[in-house]
């Protein structure tokens, strides 16, 4: 049995336990090249805590992501749009 992961469950979960107005968040996906991007739209105080400082959070989000879609074949990263 192949595991499979839904990358797109994961990164909800991850960015709705980081910010403080989880209603306000939004995830758009689309696929270009390959490579599905994933971006990130959050209330306009929450965009520091999903950025992190000194981008640490939005950078180990995407190493999440990008393992999780590897278990599927696939390539991903993530984008705050705001």
């Amino acid at each position: 049995m192949t595991p499979t992961a839904d990358v797109n469950a994961l990164v909800t979960y991850v960015v709705t336990s980081v910010v403080e107005n989880p209603d306000d968040v939004r995830i758009d996906s689309h696929e270009e090249n390959g490579v599905t991007t994933y971006e990130v739209t959050v209330h306009p105080d929450d965009i520091g805590k999903v950025i992190g400082r000194q981008g640490r959070v939005i950078k180990a989000l995407r190493v999440l992501a990008r393992a999780a879609a590897s278990l599927n074949g696939a390539d991903a990263t993530v984008e705050v749009i705001g």
